[in-house]
């Protein structure tokens, strides 16, 4: 791991971080927004705050994919479907977050794929968004090496697409907006905070120590290396469920499309086997985006120990009020291998055994502390 500054107290006002720009005189109103974690810049320059958890959302699922296929129009449908204010993006910054956590050619299940990334940003161009595709790899450190490895670098270039490498970006102070873990704030880089809108587009993966990882989990990459290490041990100390759910409440407005087409069950976020699905899922709230990846997987979302504490928080995971868009979950429903370990086995579906009535899993023994998390994941729709 590299040498990673303590992120539990803001910078000083002499290291140009967060004191300095809010004294700053240039300061636009999205970056007091989000220095302040009092509310999130919406598209078209309106505050928007993000929808209460209580309210409903919509999730939009494409079966029948390929890589090589109508990833565009599936894209345009699904933001459609969504009711994303497309209008609105005209002139606005947009970041396409892709998965390149550990890249290789010969293992496509392991990372977004560059014609998830290609598509999206043809289809944010059309809207008329300026569009930068950004990632801080956490098992790389050399990012030159992910893009060539992943084959992202070459398909950036065709497309005469910007990438920003978030490991090594000047960085701004962003307070906790979350609250749950004990970091005051996170230092995000410049890319991320100058977003109007970012686009998480993981890959639809099991995880060794989180059960599954989607839209959330994925925003991992949206914090430096050179702050947090390789891997982000900084993050995972503080707690891994809390600081998901802390990052996902401190970023702009953030949006999912998932690449769910090759996907990876067992040891994943790394060393799982592929699996064919098919699937692009799309929508505006990435907790419901997960908590619908979680249930085609055959696992309980309340289970999921990030979801179980962003419900209440960020965003619903009650299929009530998860509106279904395009295809029908229910019909996509296929048990990925859960690598087994003691605190995974909770989130195994036997043949006959109802996800209601499964185990909550016990964390494994990480610092950080997840208070209220057994009673959430008991409750109810």
């Amino acid at each position: 791991m590299s040498t990673a500054v303590h992120p539990n107290s803001p910078p000083a006002k002499s290291d140009g971080g967060r004191a300095d720009d809010l004294a700053s005189a240039r300061l636009d109103r999205r970056t007091l927004l989000l220095a302040s974690g009092a509310a999130v810049l919406g598209l078209g320059g309106l505050a928007l705050a993000r929808r209460a958890w209580r309210d409903s959302t919509s999730t939009f699922v494409a079966a029948g994919q390929r890589y090589d296929g109508t990833l565009v129009q599936t894209i345009r449908d699904g933001l459609a479907a969504c009711d994303l204010d497309t209008r609105a993006l005209r002139g606005r910054r947009v970041l396409l977050k892709p998965n390149l956590v550990e890249p290789d050619r010969s293992a496509p299940h392991v990372t977004t794929h560059p014609a998830m990334v290609l598509a999206a940003a043809e289809v944010f161009r059309g809207f008329g968004a300026e569009v930068v595709v950004g990632e801080a790899p956490g098992h790389v450190r050399d990012t030159e090496i992910a893009l060539l490895n992943s084959g992202l670098g070459e398909a950036l270039a065709g497309a005469e697409l910007r990438f920003a490498d978030l490991n090594y970006e000047p960085v701004r102070w962003v307070k906790n907006a979350g609250g749950q873990s004990p970091l005051a704030g996170f230092h995000f880089p410049q890319s991320i905070v100058e977003a109007d809108l970012v686009v998480s587009m993981p890959k639809m993966k099991t995880h060794h120590w989180v059960g599954i990882t989607g839209a959330m989990k994925n925003l991992y990459g949206t914090l430096p290396g050179i702050k947090y290490g390789w891997p982000k041990n900084v993050l995972h100390f503080a707690g891994i469920p809390q600081t998901v759910v802390d990052i996902n409440a401190s970023l702009p407005k953030t949006i999912a499309i998932v690449d769910g087409i090759t996907c990876m069950e067992g040891d994943g976020p790394i060393m799982g086997s592929p699996k064919e699905m098919g699937l692009v899922v799309i929508g505006t709230n990435s907790t419901a985006v997960d908590a619908t990846l979680a249930r085609m997987m055959q696992v309980d979302p309340r289970q999921i120990s990030y979801l179980a504490l962003a419900e209440h928080r960020l965003g619903p995971l009650c299929p009530k009020r998860i509106e279904q868009r395009g295809e029908r979950w229910q019909h996509h429903v296929d048990p990925f291998q859960i690598l087994d370990v003691p605190h995974l086995r909770g989130l195994r579906q036997d043949q006959g055994e109802k996800v209601s009535h499964l185990v909550p899993p016990v964390m494994p023994a990480l610092p950080g502390r997840c208070p209220g998390l057994a009673r959430t994941m008991r409750g109810t729709c």
